[in-house]
């Protein structure tokens, strides 16, 4: 059993991997689309801030390891959360192949309730749909931590980038305005110095943010994994070498190996690049200037800030790219590509259901093979 422990552990970090160039093509795409990094300083910057985001807390991956399955009505078992992890595996390698920049969390969110589901027999109680504890942000289940942070979040991250957008046009209409010095800083070739600046800090807010709500996710993944072994004596007389493996703590703490694990992990993948997403998000959806990626940027990783403060893990693909929309918007509503767009959101719309589809399929083959 430990062998299929250390798989699971395993097949956890290839996704973080997978997350890491899938995932981080998105939040380094502005700054690449605006020619103010090149592809590979900007994925050497990202990995470097994600390494030091994941390194920042565990909210999320609380979330993930005791706030969506019940395992008190189904056995979280090493197979169960192997069929969720490829379920996600094969989502996110799927659409990173066609090059739609679809959402690495809620592929793995979705092969775990669908792997949960098989598990339990299609007991829907499995799953902790909403469980209130008075403070709403301390609320666990699918409603608070995954259905309402995936419906706000894009909507934010339009509202806010388009906010960021006109707010920072209206401070350079009132320098024009002003005029002498400030009407000369106002100009455009100014204004696309100072932004090609600023949008080399507004990348590396994103790149920490995506590493402080992405890489949690696996790290509560593995978390999961060794609390459901432990439980079930897949630990038990572990050789001393593996010692570590024992969780430490209740079913919310976190250990300290697995979360720098992740983060290296993440940042490892971050470095191989994804540069077919990069491409869709930014220049396929709309033309941008440093300005514009830095209000893109800075929209988005203040979403993922916020929302990895509250244990909600939310996606980076949707922050990011709702939040160029939106920036889109404020410059010309007609800039939008729509076609491209429309693609975008039929890849959010079939990811959760399409990885549990995946991850309950494979758990139901292996119960019908008796791996499970």
């Amino acid at each position: 059993m430990l062998t299929l422990v250390l798989l699971v552990i395993l097949a956890a970090l290839i996704f973080e991997f997978i997350n890491g160039f899938h995932d981080t093509a998105n939040s380094i795409a502005t700054v690449v689309a605006t020619k103010v990094l090149s592809p590979m300083k900007a994925v050497m910057l990202a990995a470097i801030m994600n390494l030091v985001g994941a390194l920042m807390g565990t909210a999320v991956a609380k979330t993930i390891a005791s706030g969506l399955i019940d395992t008190n009505v189904v056995e979280v078992t090493s197979q169960v959360i192997l069929c969720a992890l490829l379920g996600g595996i094969i989502w996110n390698l799927i659409t990173w192949w066609k090059g739609l920049p679809s959402s690495s969390s809620h592929a793995l969110i979705g092969g775990l309730c669908g792997a949960a589901l098989a598990a339990a027999h299609n007991n829907p109680n499995a799953l902790i749909w909403s469980e209130t504890v008075g403070d709403w942000t301390k609320n666990k289940g699918l409603l608070w931590k995954v259905v309402l942070p995936m419906v706000t979040s894009p909507v934010a991250g339009f509202l806010l980038g388009m906010l960021i957008m006109v707010l920072l046009w209206a401070l350079i209409a009132a320098m024009a305005k002003a005029g002498g010095v400030l009407a000369r800083l106002a100009r455009p070739r100014w204004v696309n110095a100072f932004f090609g600046k600023a949008q080399i800090f507004s990348a590396a807010y994103m790149g920490y943010a995506h590493g402080h709500n992405d890489a949690q996710k696996t790290m509560g993944i593995i978390a999961l994994t060794l609390f459901a072994a432990e439980a079930n004596g897949s630990l038990n007389d572990l050789p001393a070498w593996a010692s570590f493996l024992h969780p430490a703590g209740s079913d919310a703490d976190i250990a300290t190996w697995i979360v720098i694990t992740c983060a290296i992990v993440m940042a490892m993948g971050t470095a191989a690049g994804g540069w077919k997403i990069i491409k869709t998000l930014g220049h396929k959806m709309v033309k941008l200037h440093p300005i514009n990626g830095f209000a893109a940027e800075t929209a988005s990783a203040t979403i993922l800030t916020t929302a990895a403060h509250f244990g909600m893990p939310v996606s980076t693909t949707h922050s990011i790219s709702t939040a160029i929309m939106g920036v889109g918007y404020a410059k010309n509503p007609k800039a939008l590509k729509f076609t491209v767009i429309e693609r975008i959101l039929w890849a959010w719309i079939l990811t959760i259901p399409a990885a549990g589809g995946v991850a309950y399929g494979l758990l139901w083959l292996a119960q019908k093979m008796g791996w499970a």
